[in-house]
């Protein structure tokens, strides 16, 4: 046996080693593990507490050798994120195991009000490490990854009260990290610390398959669990073909099988499922939309809050299940695919980073559902809606589950990103994208973005003031860069994240997320009674300007009447007006060949 597989990796720390190295990996797995508890029910209306998960995970370590408990990051509130691996090989180098087999990761507690998933993981762990346990069979081509809880500030934030109606458990954590922030909003923007986290065990273990786990409100309905999946118009096209042939309709049959039968998360169009729903669009600040940018296939459980607690453990856990069953048996092609998303990412020139519904297409789906009835409000006097749990009503309702893109951008061959931008390398770096670094300075013929609109949200949003409707003017020009600024190919297995965060006009990029809001404050201005001398001589030196002012005059009466704005369009049109006032500071090159 290879003793190199039991070296821990730099940044992932080993919480209790008890690896024998002496093991042979050949050994029956039964006399690995001591547990005798397999397929127990999850039963009554209490989740765990975050201290006492760890405890039984530490336990679940101590007592197996083939499932190690890691630290992987540190989390806002100063308690490190662990990651349960669970590996008959007994490989726990987390940067190799997609070598290897499928990684499936599945993440808990992001949202810690919602911990069915952290109680059903912890009963999955378990049942795949019981002796005797039938579910081993299922590590034969997978590795089980499971981060206990990610949400660690929220989930020490415990109480009963803060979602309102939820059918239990007793006690829950807070939606807020301990910075107050929604986790599932900061994958790309990465305020906390659980975020820097997460992109970095990302770039490290690439897994094929993620679960995050969830519980949720609206409207309500006969099921336990819904699901999302990696919307599949928005995934790399070869996967975006097996999530919605092969995988996705696999696991609603297993599901179905299994008793409990599930729909597609309920994102009505109107108010009720009459209306229709539709696929909900992760986009890159959602774990499943952060972890498509990796070609990693992404699913979100969704039981419903209305429904009781140990129903939706039971559900979630039995979702786990169905996955895990599926990746173990069609490992080989799961992982050839993800191989050939990587590959036709490297060379995809033509990336959409802005979606629409498409309202022309849709599925007739048998929705079981209840009867919506509409009474007067004893509180407010105005109608109120009310679902009839005492009428199950079987539904014919639209499923619209394809989308169109509705901006579609060239990629470079190359980005080039000044050094000064150190959060947006830091971030690049998280996600092992490849940089390399100017080794002189250089003067570069460059595609330039100048900002010319946009639109930005009135209102804070998970600490930021979101851009929107980001209108850009291109413009070719020579731009001095510096020894040590960074040069980005875009010929990567991760051309996706660099895309969708590099171009402005991204849903979730760098640019939309406030990382580059300096540039639209402009430095320098003028004194009018100075700077009127010299726009009369611009005037009378340039005959073009003059017309063309003569003719604003004339048009715009607001310009007319003013005497500053007039000086300031002559301003902006002189040698003086600062040229790095609204260009983007992230560069598009086609050709490098002369400094290379």
């Amino acid at each position: 046996m290879n003793s190199a597989k039991f070296q821990q990796p730099s940044g992932f720390i080993k919480t209790n080693w008890c690896l024998n190295i002496g093991l042979v990996v050949g050994l029956c797995l039964n006399t690995l593990c001591g547990f005798s508890q397999i397929n127990q029910p999850f039963t009554g209306n209490s989740s765990i507490p975050y201290p006492e998960l760890i405890e039984e995970y530490k336990a679940l370590d101590a007592n197996c050798k083939f499932a190690q408990l890691l630290e992987f990051g540190q989390s806002d509130i100063g308690e490190p994120l662990h990651i349960f691996v669970i590996n008959p090989d007994l490989n726990f180098d987390l940067k190799s195991l997609a070598d290897e087999k499928v990684v499936l990761l599945i993440n808990n507690g992001i949202h810690p009000g919602e911990p069915c998933g952290v109680d059903a993981s912890l009963k999955l762990a378990k049942d795949l490490l019981a002796k005797d346990s039938p579910m081993q069979s299922f590590l034969e081509n997978v590795v089980v990854c499971i981060i206990p809880m990610y949400n660690i500030g929220g989930a020490l934030n415990r109480g009963c009260c803060s979602r309102a109606n939820q059918n239990g458990p007793d006690e829950y954590g807070f939606r807020g990290n301990a910075r107050n922030l929604d986790l599932n909003r900061d994958f790309v923007k990465c305020d906390s610390q659980n975020a820097k986290s997460f992109n970095k065990l990302m770039g490290s273990l690439s897994p094929h398959l993620f679960i995050d786990t969830h519980t949720s409100n609206g409207a309500d309905y006969q099921y336990v669990m819904t699901m999302i999946a990696t919307q599949p118009d928005k995934a790399t096209a070869i996967l975006g073909e097996y999530i919605r042939n092969e995988i996705n309709p696999a696991v609603y049959e297993t599901m179905k099988a299994s008793g409990w039968e599930m729909i597609p998360y309920v994102n009505t169009m109107g108010k009720t499922p009459e209306s229709g729903i539709t696929d909900f669009l992760e986009t890159p600040r959602y774990s499943t939309g952060f972890t498509s940018l990796h070609n990693c296939i992404g699913f979100t459980s969704e039981t419903h809050m209305f429904k009781p607690f140990e129903q939706r453990v039971e559900s979630t856990y039995q979702f786990e299940k169905a996955l895990l069953a599926f990746a173990n048996e069609h490992a080989q092609e799961i992982r050839e695919r993800k191989s050939q998303a990587n590959q036709a990412v490297r060379s995809q020139r033509e990336y959409a980073i802005q979606w629409g519904l498409d309202t022309t297409q849709w599925k007739d789906l048998d929705f079981k559902g209840y009867e919506a009835e509409y009474t007067t409000s004893l509180v407010t006097g105005k109608e109120r809606l009310h679902y009839n749990r005492e009428k199950p009503k079987n539904l014919d309702i639209k499923y619209f589950d394809h989308f169109m893109p509705a901006l579609m951008v060239e990629a470079p061959n190359y980005y080039i990103i000044p050094q000064a931008w150190i959060e947006v390398i830091e971030r690049l770096e998280w996600n092992q994208v490849a940089m390399t670094r100017l080794e002189d300075s250089h003067v570069i013929e460059v595609e330039t973005y100048h900002i010319v609109d946009y639109k930005t949200s009135s209102k804070p949003y998970e600490g930021h003031y979101l851009h929107h409707d980001v209108q850009l003017e291109k413009t070719k020009e020579n731009i001095t860069f510096r020894k040590g600024d960074y040069v980005v190919k875009v010929n990567q297995k991760l051309n996706r994240y660099i895309v969708e965060t590099l171009e402005p006009q991204s849903v979730d990029s760098f640019f939309a997320w406030n990382f580059f809001d300096s540039i639209l404050q402009q430095k320098e201005w003028f004194s009018d009674y100075v700077f009127e001398d010299q726009a009369e001589q611009m005037l009378g030196d340039n005959e073009s300007l003059r017309t063309e002012f003569e003719a604003k005059k004339l048009i715009d009466e607001e310009f007319a009447a003013s005497h500053w704005w007039q000086l300031y369009w002559l301003y902006q049109r002189s040698e003086n007006y600062e040229n790095t006032f609204n260009r983007y500071p992230v560069y598009r090159v086609d050709d490098l060949s002369a400094i290379e």
